[in-house]
Order: structure tokens, then sequence, then C-alpha cells
């Protein structure tokens, strides 16, 4: 409304200064008359709003931010720079978590295998065997830790007071060590290993799956009481004769079967019929995919799709067994990896519902022949893929996965735009490109090492063969082709043995061609790298002194 100027503004009444009445206002008679029927309609009420309304009318209270507020990324980085708390990442190795301790003041890695022979600055490794039952699983290995009397006084030593001794990740944990972390005064930073257990089982995340509305290869969930009876159900399921069956629990190379008749049935009846429930399903062409993410309070973040290197006969005895991954900007089509990203936005957020927060992957099976996209399984945890998704340059960008999931343990307010977040990670140009291969010791046989490659940066010659350039703690500086990171499992004194973990080799670029076959320059580091461990058979001469007495067993150590 305009404003008018002072000579032209008329005397203002005492009576307008008061509500207008509902009487009817008399009229000068110079004012044109009011039609009879305007004048004589009944009178009007004042409109008034309804409650709801008028309380929405009133201006909110702005609540006042807590002083300790974080705000976005640079506040969160600031904020693990100067951490007090000590926090630890305990497990049979620290491969999943390098380079962990550069980003977070106080970190330590506590391992059973000391990959860095001493050298790596932020690792704790127990220098002498102390008596322990033969381990059947990582979680055994954890628990051996927590209770041996090096460790035991490592974190007391670092105890920031009489009510904690800090915080700990673990790649695998059970009600044990849940006990046994709170009796050394820490708290365990991810979801109770009881929740965990439960959506580890596979049967489980399909049922998760179908409430977040994430589509599955075609499946059916049935006890097996035999050959026929898989086959009665694959047909109620309209899967036909050619099956893949998995047990709940358990790497996928070893509890994944794949069965075409009964001769193949045969070999795994013991294993399948032992459980009260598996999963059935249709068997398709398809390629391995992973995404890993985390469940925070502000939403689920992203991390780009990886293709998965699986069932390679160089890398792994175990057909489909997992052995790598590759991370590059054009992972399958923009169509496929704007799918995955939906899907495991919408897993994530049924996940909190479930009651879990934090650090998760999942992996994808890709149908060649249709194109379509289904969740192969939940890996409610950091896992082996974790490693290239928190050294790739989304990742230094911003912060590492690992940063958030570890942020939700804090005790800390923060504020944090995902949804921008997310866009950032999906940008092409904030993905470089890198690959990792886990190598086992593929042959049937049992040996002891006598000598192993070193932990850090190796060079190739022009003539295939490698050398040692350099000790480093992870892959970020290398730089070139010809330069790889390896980091080694298997120590002079232990044993070779089908499946044993000998170690894993990072490169820059791709490990696989577009057809999904290891490149040339793949199969060549791969072959130098074996080529610098030696071993013998049981009992003969010749050891050199470093016997660590690894036990012999089929489990995954990553």
């Amino acid at each position: 409304m305009k404003k008018t100027s002072a000579a032209k503004k008329k005397p203002v009444k005492k009576a307008a200064a008061k509500k207008r009445s509902s009487a009817p206002i008399k009229r000068r008679k110079a004012a044109t008359a009011k039609p009879a029927a305007r004048r004589n309609a009944p009178k009007r009420k004042a409109a008034t709003k309804p409650a709801g309304l008028a309380k929405a009318a009133k201006r909110p209270v702005k609540r006042k931010k807590p002083a300790d507020l974080l705000k976005g990324i640079s506040d969160i980085r600031r904020f693990f720079h100067r951490n007090e708390v000590p926090l630890y990442f305990i497990s049979a190795t620290n491969f999943n978590l390098l380079g962990a301790d550069e980003w977070i003041k106080g970190f330590k890695f506590i391992t059973y295998i000391d990959c860095f022979d001493g050298l790596h600055p932020n690792l704790m490794s127990p220098r002498t065997e102390e008596p322990h039952e033969e381990f059947q699983s990582i979680e055994d290995i954890n628990n051996y830790l927590l209770t041996h009397s090096e460790v035991r006084d490592y974190i007391e030593s670092r105890r920031m007071s009489n009510r904690t001794a800090g915080k700990a990740l673990f790649l695998m944990f059970d009600e044990k060590t849940e006990a046994l972390a709170k009796k050394a005064g820490l708290e365990v930073i991810f979801p109770p290993a009881k929740l965990r257990s439960w959506l580890d089982n596979k049967v489980n995340t399909n049922r998760v799956a179908e409430k977040a509305g994430v589509p599955c290869v075609p499946y059916v969930l049935s006890p097996v009481k035999n050959h026929a009876h898989l086959l009665q159900v694959a047909a109620k399921g309209k899967l036909g004769s050619d099956l893949v069956v998995q047990t709940p629990y358990g790497d996928s190379g070893h509890t994944t079967f794949f069965i075409k008749n009964e001769a193949e049935y045969a070999k795994y009846a013991k294993e399948i019929e032992a459980e009260k429930e598996c999963k059935i399903m249709k068997r398709i062409n398809c390629r391995g995919a992973a995404m890993e993410a985390c469940v925070t309070r502000h939403g689920t973040i992203v991390a780009p799709l990886m293709t998965e290197l699986v069932g390679f006969k160089e890398l792994t005895p175990y057909k489909g067994g997992w052995c790598g991954n590759e991370i590059f900007a054009d992972t399958f089509t923009p169509e496929i990896r704007a799918k995955a990203r939906r899907y495991a936005k919408k897993f994530g957020d049924q996940l909190l519902k479930e009651g879990y927060k934090g650090y998760f992957e999942l992996d994808y099976l890709i149908d060649t022949d249709s194109g379509e996209i289904y969740l192969g399984e939940l890996n409610p945890r950091v896992t082996g893929a974790s490693s290239i998704t928190n050294h790739a340059a989304f990742a230094l960008a911003d912060a590492p996965l690992h940063l958030f999931h570890t942020l939700e343990w804090m005790d800390v307010p923060y504020e944090l735009s995902v949804n921008a977040l997310n866009r950032r990670w999906a940008d092409p140009r904030n993905i470089d490109s890198w690959g990792q291969m886990v190598i086992k010791y593929t042959a049937e046989d049992v040996q002891r090492v006598t000598d192993a490659p070193r932990s850090g940066i190796w060079r190739m010659r022009d003539d295939g063969s490698i050398y040692f350039w350099r000790m480093d703690t992870h892959r970020r500086y290398v730089e070139k082709d010809n330069e790889a990171f390896f980091l080694r499992i298997t120590r002079p004194g232990d044993w070779f043995y089908e499946g044993a973990d000998m170690g894993i080799l990072v490169m820059r670029g791709r490990m696989m061609t577009d057809d999904f076959q290891l490149t040339e320059r793949a199969k060549k580091w791969l072959a130098a790298i074996r080529g610098q461990f030696k071993s013998m058979a049981p009992g003969a001469h010749g050891t050199n002194g470093h016997e660590h007495l690894l036990e012999i067993g089929g489990f995954k150590m990553m």
C-alpha cells in the first residue's frame, strides 16, 4: 500500500482506533445509499480462525542450537583431528580400516597379525602367544585379544578416566566380545551383536529387502530335506531346476551352492539339510557389484558402486568366492548406478527402522540378460571393500565413510546435508579408478612359509619382475601404473593351506576387462607377488626361526 503525503491525510477519528462493532455504521446522506437487499441482509459474524490455525499462526519459538554443534563436514573433520577419546579397531589384521588413524587423533589398531613387522606407528600386536583354544572364527581371535595380558595393559595405559577406557570397532564380534569389551571399559561402537547376527542371516536379509522395496533374485525360503524336496520347493516358486542354494551364515564362497542335478546336490547335502531354512534362488547369468553405505541420524550416506572380482581360479579356490573389487566412474551403466544408489538408500532407511545404524555393505547381482539389478546379500559391518571406499577421491575430498559411522557414537550433535553429500559422491569427477585383489593360496597341499614379501609399495620393471620400493601403511601414495601397494597377511613361519589369505594387492586403474576377465597387467602383478613367497613341505629342514604357528583354519580373515 503506497504512503500518502501529510497534506492529503484526513484527521483520524478516535472511533477508528476502536475495534469495529457489529452495529451498522451510519453513513452521510451524501453517500450513495446501499440497495435495500444489502441494507436488510443478515449481519455477518466476525470471521474467526480455527483454534489449530490460530496457534500455527504464532511465530515458532527458535530453539537455541547446542554450543558444541558440529556444522557440516569442516567441523566434523576438525572434531576428529582434536579427538581425545581412545579409539580402537580390534581384528585379525588392520586391512579393513587402513588409514583410519590418519583421520582420527588417538585411533589405534590392535591386531593378531602384524602385517608391518612393527613399523606401523599406530598398530599394537601382542609379542607373545598366550594359551588359547584353536581359532574357529575372527570372533575367537578378537576374544583372545581382549583377554591377552599385553592388550589389557595397553588399553589400561591409555584409559582416559575411571569411567571409560575408550571405544572399539570390530570387523566381527559376538556377545562374548561385548562382555569382554565392557569388562575392559570399552564401548563397542556398532549395533548389538544379536541384531547384527539376525541381519547377517541371508534369509532375514531378503525379508528386510521386501520391507524396503528392494528387489531380490526370484527365490523361496524353505528347509530342504533332500534333492527331490528341493525340486518341489523350486517348482512352487517357478525357479526352474538350475538353482543356487545359500545357507543362512558364512562367506558366500563357502555357503553358496550351485546345483543342476542330484550329483551336485549330494556334494553339499549335509550342509544344506542341517539348516532350518535356506534361500533357494533361480540361477541367473550375472555380474557381481558392491556398494557401501552408512545409516546416520540424518539419512543414509551412499558410496559409489564397485565391481567385484568373483571366483577367479588364480585368486581363490572357492567357486563364487569374493576376491577383490574395482572402483571407477563408469561402473556398469548410469541407470544401474542410479538404481543401486536408490536401493541402498531405501535399504538403509529400513535398517534404521529395524534398529540398526552405522556402516553396511550390499552385494548386488546384475542380470546380464535382462539388465535388472538385484540384492545379493547384506554385510552389516565394515568389509573387505572398505579400504577401497575410504581411500577414494570422493572420501578424501569430504570424509571417509567410516568417519560418519564413528560419529554416530561420539556423543556430539552435528548437522549434515546427506542429500548434498550423496550428490557429490555420485559425481563421476569425484571417483578415481582403483582395484584390489585378495590373493589366497589355491593349492590343496600344506606348506610352511619360509619367506614372504613385505607390506608397502612395490614397483615393476619392464621385464615384469618387481622390487620393494618403500614401506607405507596404505595405498594412497601409489602414483604410477608400475606401482602397487601390497599388504602381507601370511608371514614367514605361517602355514599355506587351501584358502589361506596370502595378502592384498592394490593398484591404480582397472584389474578387469569390460567382459570381466583379469587384465594382463593384473596377471603380471599377481604372478610377481606370488613369486615373492617361498615355502616348503611340513617336516622339511630350513625354517628361518620366525615360526608363528598360526592355526590352519578355513574361516575368512577379512
